[in-house]
């Protein structure tokens, strides 16, 4: 099962993923998408744990998954999904990283993202086509 790491704060991240998500499934994969693993309110109803709550769920999400598919885009990658990739490379998983932005974000010339993120990556594809043909090798 592939876990999607991503954004989910705005309404185009949750748009672009959700997207993603669905290629993934008619490609015959099993997703986990953590934008899915709430219910409407819950965090809300969590109040003061819900900090706690979040992060547990959703290692236990990556501890259920055997590989990762990371939406790397931004100036900065978006921190949840760093610390999801840097978790997921300590337990021996699989990442594939996936970098639609046109601007460097890396630390030499020719790194795309933080070259911690992009060391950990299996892959790194520039569009979900490549990516898509990355997963299938």
């Amino acid at each position: 099962m592939i876990y999607l790491a991503g954004p989910l704060f705005t309404h185009a991240e949750q748009a672009w993923l959700r997207s993603l998500k669905v290629t993934l499934l008619e490609q015959g994969y099993e997703v986990c998408w953590p934008f899915e693993l709430f219910k409407d309110g819950q965090i809300a109803e969590w109040g003061p744990v819900a900090p706690r709550r979040i992060m547990e769920r959703c290692r236990e999400a990556l501890d259920a998954c055997g590989m990762v598919v990371a939406w790397l885009d931004g100036t900065q990658v978006d921190d949840g999904t760093a610390w999801e990739v840097g978790y997921a490379y300590a337990q021996g998983k699989l990442i594939h990283g996936l970098r639609t932005d046109s601007r460097q974000g890396g630390d030499t010339p020719h790194s795309q993202v933080n070259a911690m993120l992009e060391g950990s990556c299996l892959t790194l594809s520039r569009s979900v086509a490549d990516l898509l043909n990355a997963l299938r090798r």
